[in-house]
């Protein structure tokens, strides 16, 4: 009967995650910390990423390694340290970013 319950309670958190909106996930990584939809805060506002990106084709693959690996020099001094996200979650949050207008 235990293990019922942890498979349950287990599931539930799964799909807890799986309905969390990119920005409710952009929260919960931090990403906020430094950045915000319109407006530069430490890093570049969301909506100036999108535009800098805009039409390239592997905008999101290579943004993708960036909040995973981290990065420097694009934006200005003060890099952006590696992210504690998964590749979906890197992808998810990422096409969130580049959908910003």
């Amino acid at each position: 009967m235990k293990y019922l319950v942890a498979a349950s309670l287990l599931s539930l958190a799964a799909t807890a995650a799986i309905a969390a909106t990119p920005e409710e996930l952009a929260k919960s990584k931090n990403c906020m910390a430094c950045h915000a939809v319109a407006t530069k805060l430490v890093g570049p506002a969301y909506k100036d990423v999108a535009a800098k990106y805009k039409g390239q084709k592997d905008a999101e693959d290579k943004l993708v390694q960036k909040v995973m690996k981290g990065g420097s020099g694009v934006w200005g001094p003060v890099p952006m340290p590696p992210n504690q996200v998964t590749d979906a979650e890197a992808h998810t949050l990422v096409k969130w970013v580049l959908s910003q207008k």
